[in-house]
């Protein structure tokens, strides 16, 4: 998922895009240690849409207290 996307989610749907990131990681690291994974570089870029969410929420949440005061 590309940076632009992420930004136009709305807050609950970020949310819900970091769950479902988080779920999928831990299912494809389960699969891993089954060897059953035939595609390693999904877990990298799971992790890495992961962290797009979360740098997203942050300058978000940076934002509103700036907007506070």
């Amino acid at each position: 998922m590309k940076y632009k996307e992420i930004r136009e989610l709305t807050d609950e749907e970020l949310a819900k895009k970091l769950e479902e990131g988080r779920a999928e990681l831990f299912n494809l690291r389960f699969q891993m240690a089954t060897s059953q994974l035939d595609n390693t570089a999904r877990v990298t870029n799971v992790k890495r849409d992961i962290a797009r969410v979360q740098t997203e929420m942050r300058a978000r949440q940076i934002a509103a207290e700036k907007a506070q005061n």
